[in-house]
């Protein structure tokens, strides 16, 4: 695949991902030796996982930048580039699923019942398929080099997708940090303000 095809079908992936991220299951895992409260800087990858292949930065990757800039700073964060505690990195993945439901069909062959039941008419099959989008935040431990912390999205990706990619991007990012457990120093979570 190109890179200008897998460009374009990651930044799909990313809209699709946000448009139904109220459906979406977050899922953390967090290294329970590592304080989170004692790192005061972060910065980002130099080669993100959703750059281009040439290694020249996406319109996805500045808008996953700029998203999680924004809720680090609102957890406390100081954003450096000059050897920050904390590096970060985003990747982005979908799955092909199938899915079958079965239910008992109604009707039958017979018509006199007048609508007070219907006869045994089997079951009817429905298959689906449908791709499950991913999108993950890494937070990676610079002096150690070690992974600390992930954030997970799992979505399905639906057709009923619009325009605003930055937007998207943007609820996707702070979903997943809602289950961020606290903020610089080691205090309470932040909790975003109610719409």
């Amino acid at each position: 695949m190109s890179s200008f095809f897998r460009t374009v079908f990651i930044i799909a992936l990313a809209l699709t991902m946000a448009a139904c991220s109220s459906g979406a299951k977050i899922y953390v895992n967090k290294d329970p030796n590592t304080n989170l409260g004692a790192f005061y800087t972060f910065g980002f990858e130099s080669s993100l996982g959703t750059d281009r292949d040439n290694g020249n930065q996406t319109l996805l990757s500045q808008f996953f930048v700029d998203s999680t800039r924004k809720q680090m700073e609102l957890r406390g964060y100081t954003y450096t580039t000059e050897t920050p505690d904390i590096i970060i990195n985003f990747y982005v993945s979908t799955k092909e699923k199938i899915r079958t439901t079965s239910a008992p069909a109604v009707g039958g062959y017979y018509g006199y019942r007048g609508g007070f039941y219907g006869a045994y008419g089997g079951y009817e099959t429905n298959i689906q398929q449908y791709t499950e989008g991913t999108v993950t935040i890494d937070l990676v431990n610079n002096s150690t080099d070690k992974l600390f912390w992930e954030g997970t999205a799992v979505g399905r990706i639906t057709s009923e997708v619009d325009e605003n990619l930055q937007e998207a991007v943007s609820t996707v990012v702070e979903d997943i940090f809602k289950k961020y457990p606290t903020q610089q120093g080691g205090g309470q979570a932040y909790i975003p303000p109610k719409k």
